[in-house]
């Protein structure tokens, strides 16, 4: 039986873009965070909102299906361009808002406990983290909440000593990767590949 010309070359271009999907970038941001910023953030304290239209407008709408990330990994890169002296233990909670959840409505992840301004990188599986199972992933992603703390999980900014936090600038990128798949890094050569691995 002959295959049409057109019906081979569809399968290639399907195929080919179903293989560069393997990761996406969700989001990139460079944001300076006060302590006043802390205090006045609503409707939470001690958030920063990485709302929609902030976040990768090419983002799929179904995270199970044709590319499956909802079981792959997420490569968190964290570069803290400011921070106070003092090297307190610092993290922050990456937190996945979507537009329909179940049960707490949504699931957070965590950058690792950092003391000193620098590059740290960790990958961390989907299925792992803090009420990934409260998420609904095949209705897709509305915005990220991203939450400053201490190593106890304690928000930054009800610490008698906040000055030890606050003010601090960091860089954020969180690149989705595709269940089977490994992140990439060749594949975002503006990202500096000097890190401390989590």
């Amino acid at each position: 039986m002959k295959i049409p010309l057109f019906l081979i070359l569809t399968l290639l271009v399907l195929s080919r873009s179903f293989s560069q999907a393997e990761q996406f970038v969700l989001f990139d941001v460079t944001f300076p965070f006060t302590k006043a910023d802390a205090d006045n953030s609503t409707p939470s304290k001690s958030h920063y909102y990485v709302k929609s239209d902030r976040l990768n407008p090419q983002r799929p709408k179904d995270w199970t299906t044709p590319v499956d990330y909802r079981n792959g990994t997420v490569h968190v890169r964290l570069e803290v361009l400011d921070k106070p002296a003092g090297s307190a233990p610092t993290t922050w909670s990456v937190c996945y808002i979507p537009y329909k959840g179940q049960n707490h409505g949504y699931g957070c992840i965590g950058t690792g406990v950092y003391q000193e301004k620098g590059v740290y990188e960790k990958d961390i599986a989907m299925t792992s983290f803090w009420q990934n199972n409260d998420i609904l992933w095949d209705q897709g992603i509305k915005e990220m909440h991203l939450v400053l703390k201490d190593h106890t999980n304690t928000h930054a900014h009800k610490r008698a000593d906040s000055e030890k936090f606050f003010p601090t600038r960091v860089r954020m990128t969180l690149i989705q990767v595709s269940k089977g798949a490994t992140y990439d890094a060749k594949l975002l050569p503006e990202l500096s590949e000097t890190a401390v691995k989590k």
